[in-house]
């Protein structure tokens, strides 16, 4: 098919042209530029539209237009298509208002009320009638869709050139609003794009069998777009660029369609052909020939005027500055390389979509990956794409972690189809990327990685030739148990489990697979098993849950009725089969702490009423209940203790009918375990129990201690032996570890549950006193406990304080008048033993240091979640009114240093007590700085803090004003004390540098009271002190800044409603202008004031001496702020490729801008200036686009080529 061959071999050769830029410029006077060297016969110009049609209806008249040649086909990228002047007398647009208007159909398609093929019906039927007319039409209605007020009359029509038309649009531009149709906010903007994208798609279907062909409509449209989408202005550019697309795409599916008619044709003529010479119809022949020659014709125009759109529009807007464009480029892109794969699907469109995965804007990269997506998805597409896979499957792997989830999404589904339909698939080590997104937070993103996972393990069932669906299931249990242990995320099954629900749920959710592969003995081994048990307990987790795990949740989802019976279905299933063999399970693992802990979670997902739906599960209960008894008496290990005190208390709760037998059933737990402490505790008391007794002794009281915590054990009156024990263990400084921190909790467990019984029931009035008593003596034991040397004693001590103090605090008892003599407050000692505590063990880094040597990660982790527990517990002390906000000082103080570990908790606590007391939380924050004896250092120190606290008061300075300035005034205060004896005078005037970090924050009014404060507190000796002077200014700042706005207050009101560009110009004018423009083209060369961002987040590097030239200052005036949005196209452009201009040519500039036309002689000497630097740039693109095809992988400085253009200061309103 020559004509197809013609079009791939066009574009294969794009990169043998020379991408300099365009030859439409938005020029206000025309200028001059040099032409550049063209190899070969410069092609002629295309006539215009209505040269054409001229030509069309008289031969005569003129030469006949042609399509062009391939080789050619650059000039129809130019935007400046000539006009020739028509000696037809002008006439108004719609003259005499016949057929639709260019209002009409935007108001439709902005609508979307009518249907898009009436519109365009109606649109043709003017357009038959008079074609001139019905161009005109639908070129003003391109151009209202660009939001642009400019109008093209019928005179411009005929008289000017497209560049002449897009320029004087341009500068009737509507200067009141960034936005335009395509841009602006909400559905509306999604809503117009839909209709005008389906507007593009109906003209060319209307258009397919004739007027398509007529060689005046769609190259004339085709020209106007191509010189739009050059233009600098971003609604010009968006608009037309996405039209053009979208009319490329019809093109497309027109030329398939032609393509195999005239296959069809062809072959119908070689077989009639065939024939016999008797046989054959020679005017069938003639026929089939002359349809030929018809096919072959339109098949040329459709590919001249694709390679012109192709090559005009998309080689440089798919490299454009705005994401949307490149977006809607790349988009289409995908399309044409589905839809007409004989002409596009080679190399040298393929290297678009290679080049553009290393977009900057994840737009960009999304879309590019789903054009990708499309074309693996035909398997006879995979042959074509060999090559482009080896090149950028590195590229594909990489972005598995690309910073936007979305993106990173799709290339894991691209590349599953990858090894699903390539031969060669992805190696072990390259799937070795995939795997482990498994256990990522976003959800979306696990969910893909879990789709390619499991396609990966089913892939290595099917090839064992598994029998059953059974055997099926054994192995894909065995294959993800053996993925899980190597994976080394151990207690992260759950975000496993979670990933693979969606796709694998059937499998996970075979119980009888599961418990069957644990409960035979010679079946898994040890590690097996335990892996099994955790990923089958977080299955359970998942199916009686229906809720993601922690960091997976977005939002609260509410289920559905059908998810709430698969719930209830799933939940039903579990606690059915798991019943009867849960105690099976738990007897054969009772001895291991991991797996046993786990499976006591089991009983906490089931739908434990069904143990009173039958008389045989009743059973069931009572073996459970025998063995839970049982591994508590067998085990010591707080994970497990804690696991069996979690389920007694599930099972003892009174919503269950067979909650006595649960309850009998640990009573006489508690029982043995009461007993059997009791035989140990005279030795104890006396000193002359031996070690096994104190160990059985320590045993029994920490399983006690587990087991109060779900159960009341003010029955079994342990807390006075408990506090004689605590007693005669701290007196005889014989400090046992367990049996301290067990005797402890059970002491404390038991004012806890005799504290719920007093709110319960109305106890005598001896017993709230006894009671009182109780805490009182058990507080100073904690209190003793603080000091002594064993941590976990110490910890311990702490933590059970600063719940106590808060359970029997004064708001505890506020609904309850009858409670009042429980109420305890902390002694003076206590309080100074707690904020001792927090500086000796929570706000300090040795112990962090000795662990960063010794001990591993999980330590130290565990370490900070106990310190933070401990600060949490501290501060509700605070918050809940049992301690003084002064009390918070030594926690506010180590917000700055210890941010990092602790700065949640202390921000919250700032939060709070600003609520409770505005004024006092303010003069806490600022105590700690009032303090004695600092060094510089910790002046400093200070300060910084006092920066980190002064941005606490948020925005709403009316709110915050009366406690800053109580603040400031008790620091001013503070620095003009009188010295004590002995002293050197104002000893603390330097904190005066601390308080004006919180000048800012003050009023007008409040700075000149303080001010005023400043002064009658001040000697006037020490106004000349550089801290005293620092907060002058300070609040001088403050105080002075109202006047000012109100002097401007009249200039910034309508600078605010005025274009950044008009404001630039009304102080910019005549010589003053030209002098700061000057001083900037000294100052500084044109490529430093671009932007020169990089293609790709990977392998461009600026050179150092790029980075770092400076930049011009903010007075650069009009031509400055041109320059930022110099150019068209985006990130594409590279620095070093601009051609710096000489300092002699700038002194020249500067020197002839002066005088009353400075402005207009500054836009000329701009244009000129950026004329020489886009030709003399124009030849050294070719070699950068060579550079990167030829190494694309290598991390260098390359570039792609980039279209220059000019920039005119009057416009500098509408460029972004």
């Amino acid at each position: 098919m020559a004509a197809g061959d013609s079009v791939s071999d066009s574009l294969e050769e794009l990169d043998d042209f020379s991408d300099s830029g365009s030859d439409y410029e938005p020029t206000i006077k025309a200028t001059k530029r040099r032409k550049k060297p063209f190899l070969g016969p410069q092609p002629p110009k295309r006539l215009r539209s209505k040269a054409a049609l001229r030509v069309t209806s008289s031969p005569s008249s003129g030469p006949i237009p042609t399509p062009l040649d391939p080789s050619l086909q650059q000039q129809q990228h130019s935007r400046g298509t000539s006009r020739q002047v028509s000696p037809r007398p002008v006439s108004r647009v719609n003259e005499g208002n016949q057929g639709i208007s260019a209002e009409n159909i935007y108001d439709a398609v902005r609508s979307g009320k009518s249907a898009m093929v009436a519109v365009v019906d109606e649109w043709l039927d003017s357009y038959k009638r008079n074609r001139e007319v019905g161009l005109l039409v639908l070129i003003n209605f391109i151009v209202q869709s660009c939001g642009c007020k400019g109008v093209v009359s019928r005179e411009m029509f005929d008289s000017m050139q497209n560049a002449e038309i897009i320029s004087t649009l341009t500068k009737e531009f509507s200067e009141d609003s960034v936005n335009y149709p395509l841009s602006t906010p909400g559905p509306q903007q999604k809503r117009f794009k839909a209709n005008l994208c389906e507007f593009a798609k109906v003209l060319v279907r209307s258009c397919r069998n004739s007027l398509i062909y007529d060689e005046y409509l769609f190259p004339s449209l085709l020209a106007l777009l191509t010189g739009l989408s050059d233009s600098q202005v971003r609604a010009f550019r968006h608009t037309s660029t996405l039209l053009a697309m979208k009319l490329m795409t019809g093109l497309v599916e027109v030329a398939v369609i032609v393509s195999v008619q005239l296959q069809t044709t062809q072959r119908q003529y070689d077989m009639e052909n065939s024939k016999r010479a008797h046989d054959r119809a020679s005017d069938r022949l003639e026929k089939l020939q002359a349809t030929i020659s018809e096919m072959r014709e339109k098949r040329e125009e459709l590919s001249s005027m694709m390679n012109a759109t192709f090559r005009g529009v998309f080689v440089h807007r798919y490299r454009d500055r705005l994401p949307e464009i490149r977006v809607s480029c790349i988009e289409e892109l995908g399309m044409w390389l589905k839809t007409d794969p004989e002409d596009f699907l080679n190399d040298g469109c393929l290297k678009y979509l290679g080049w553009t995965l290393h977009d900057k804007q994840s737009p960009v990269r999304l879309q590019c990956v789903r054009a990708l997506q499309g074309l693996y998805q035909e398997k006879e597409f995979i042959g074509r794409l060999e090559l482009f896979t080896s090149r950028f499957k590195e590229r594909l792997l990489s972005m598995v972690l690309d910073k936007d989830p979305d993106v990173a999404v799709e290339v894991v589904n691209l590349l599953l189809l990858i090894q699903q339909r390539t031969e060669e698939g992805l190696g072990e080590e390259e799937c070795g990327h995939i795997y482990p997104l498994v256990y990522a937070s976003h959800r979306g993103l696990a969910s893909a990685a879990s789709v390619f996972l499991y396609n990966k393990l089913k892939s290595v069932i099917s090839s064992d030739d598994h029998e059953n669906e059974k055997s099926g299931n054994v192995a894909f249990f065995q294959i993800l148990i053996s993925f899980y242990i190597q994976s080394e995320f151990h207690e992260h099954g759950a975000y496993l489990v979670d990933s693979l629900w969606s796709v694998a749920g059937s499998e996970l959710r075979d119980w009888e697979t599961m418990t069957a592969l644990l409960l035979q003995e010679a079946g898994l081994m040890y590690e097996e098993e335990g892996a099994l048990i955790e990923l089958m307990m977080c299955a359970i987790r998942q199916a009686a849950q229906a809720t993601p795990p922690v960091g997976r949740t977005q939002g609260k989802k509410i289920l559905s009725v059908k998810d709430k019976k698969i719930q209830e279905q799933d939940k039903r299933r579990i606690t059915t089969h798991f019943i009867p063999l849960l105690p099976q399970l738990l007897a054969k693992y009772s001895a291991d702490t991991g797996k046993v802990s786990l499976l006591l979670k089991a009983p906490l997902y089931f739908n434990l009423e069904m143990y009173n739906s039958a008389q045989w599960l009743e059973k069931h209960l009572d073996l459970l209940l025998t063995q839970v008894c049982g591994i508590v008496e067998k085990h010591t290990e707080v994970t497990v203790l804690e696991a069996c005190a979690r389920l007694a208390c599930t099972l003892c709760s009174d919503s269950y009918t067979f909650s006595s037998r649960a309850h009998l059933a640990f009573s006489q737990l508690l029982d043995g375990l009461t007993e059997c402490f009791s035989t140990y505790l005279s030795d104890l008391l006396q000193g002359i129990a031996d070690e096994n007794d104190t160990y059985c002794a320590a045993t029994a009281l920490k399983r006690i201690a587990a087991l109060s915590s779900a159960k009341d054990p003010t029955g079994w009156k342990l807390f006075g032996s408990c506090l004689e024990l605590l007693k005669s263990r701290m007196e005889s400084r014989e400090l046992d570890k367990e049996l301290m921190v067990s005797a402890l909790r059970c002491a404390a467990f038991h004012l806890m549950w005799a504290k719920v019984n007093a709110v319960n029931s109305k106890p005598a009035e001896a017993e709230l006193k006894r009671l009182r008593r109780e805490v009182r003596s058990f507080c100073r034991v904690c209190q003793t406990c603080l000091s002594l040397n064993q941590a976990e004693i110490r910890d311990q001590a702490f933590e059970l304080l600063c719940d106590l103090l808060l359970l029997y605090s004064t708001s505890s008892v506020r609904s309850e008048p009858a409670l009042q003599s429980l109420v305890h407050l902390p002694s003076d000692s206590l309080r100074s033993e707690l904020a001792a505590f927090l500086l000796d063990y929570i706000f300090t880094e040795s112990e962090d240091a000795d662990l960063d040597a010794e001990e591993e990660e999980g330590t130290k982790i565990t370490l900070l979640q106990r310190k933070r527990n401990q600060l949490a517990g501290y501060c509700k002390l605070v918050i809940y009114g049992v301690l003084d906000l002064t009390a918070a000082t030594d926690v506010f103080k180590h917000y700055s240093k210890h941010f990092k570990d602790f700065g949640d908790i202390i921000k919250e606590t700032m939060s709070k007590s600003k609520l409770i007391s505005p004024v006092q939380s303010a003069k806490t924050l600022f105590s700690e700085m009032l303090t004695e004896d600092h060094s510089r250092q910790d002046l400093n120190e200070i300060r910084d803090l006092a920066k980190r606290l002064a941005m606490s008061f948020g925005i709403d300075l009316h709110r915050v004003r009366k406690p800053l300035v109580a603040l400031h005034t008790d620091g001013i205060r503070f620095a003009f004390r009188d010295p004590h004896e002995g002293e050197q005078q104002l000893p603390n005037v330097a904190f005066l540098e601390i308080l004006s970090e919180f000048s800012f924050k003050l009023l007008q009014q409040d700075s000149s009271q303080l001010a005023a404060l400043l002064k009658s507190e001040c000697p006037s000796a020490a106004l000349s002190r550089p801290s005293v002077r620092m907060y002058q200014r300070s609040l001088e700042a403050r105080s002075s800044s109202r006047p000012r706005e109100q002097e401007q207050g009249g200039d910034a009101g309508s600078s605010r409603d005025t274009p950044v560009a008009k404001r630039r110009r009304t102080t910019a004018l005549g010589s003053a202008s030209s002098t700061a423009r000057g001083s900037w083209f000294d100052s500084s060369s044109v490529h430093s004031r671009l932007h020169t961002p990089a293609f790709t987040s990977t392998a461009q590097r600026q050179p150092a001496k790029q980075m770092a030239s400076g930049k011009p200052t903010a007075t650069g005036s009009d031509i400055g702020s041109g320059l930022t949005e110099l150019e068209s196209e985006d990130e594409f452009s590279s620095g070093p490729q601009m051609r710096k201009v000489k300092p002699i040519k700038r002194r020249q500039l500067h020197s002839s801008q002066s005088g009353p036309s400075g402005d207009q002689q500054d836009l000329t000497s701009h244009l000129t200036l950026l004329s020489l630097i886009k030709d003399d740039n124009a030849e050294g693109e070719e070699a950068e686009i060579e550079d990167y095809e030829s190494d694309s992988d290598r991390e260098s400085a390359y570039t792609l080529p980039s279209t220059r253009h000019t920039s005119a200061s009057i416009l500098d309103e509408l460029f972004d």
